[in-house]
């Protein structure tokens, strides 16, 4: 009986270090690793019961090690990038809550400059969990010799010879860009 307890018991979400995955690249010092969340031994410790593939979307970890011995500021772009090229921006997770399969988020702003319509945005989709924007990429500053991770969510399902197209990393102090990163998806 204790076995079925530990069972349904939510496992601590703890992804490691970007160098530790099979699918990662090193570039100037910078380590970053992409996963595709598909199977229910890897969203289990995530994301609990919920399973964002049954919604047509596709949650990627990003785990980026730093070192280079400086700070860097983050910005992250994240776009999917298929077999054949296309690519697809990431989905916030402030607008991964509202997807349920057929609703869409309501327009924020009147196209007209003047009105600016603020609707209330009522989160009543079953993606609206805390591990969504909780689990999601957030960190703007990566310490040197540290680890940061995080969700990117792509309204798609998992390709075979896909990738990550990343940007947005500059050296914190003196605000130069860092090369973009393709990480190869790893399975």
């Amino acid at each position: 009986m204790a076995v079925a307890a530990d069972k349904d018991k939510p496992v601590r979400f703890a992804p490691g270090r970007a160098e530790t995955f099979a699918g990662h690249q090193t570039l100037d010092k910078i380590t970053i690793a992409a996963v595709p969340y598909v199977t229910d031994e890897q969203i289990r410790p995530a994301f609990d019961k919920l399973n964002p593939n049954k919604y047509g979307v596709l949650p990627i970890l990003v785990v980026m090690d730093n070192g280079t011995g400086k700070a860097l500021r983050l910005n992250l772009k994240a776009e999917f990038v298929t077999a054949d090229g296309h690519h697809l921006e990431a989905t916030p997770a402030d607008d991964v809550v509202y997807i349920d399969g057929a609703r869409k988020p309501p327009k924020i702003f009147d196209p007209n400059p003047i009105a600016v319509i603020l609707p209330k945005r009522e989160k009543k989709g079953p993606l609206n969990t805390w591990e969504i924007t909780g689990h999601a990429f957030s960190a703007k500053l990566l310490p040197p010799n540290d680890s940061v991770s995080g969700f990117f969510y792509f309204q798609t399902a998992p390709e075979p010879g896909a990738h990550i197209y990343l940007t947005g990393v500059k050296d914190a102090a003196t605000g130069q860009d860092y090369f973009y990163y393709e990480v190869p998806l790893e399975k």
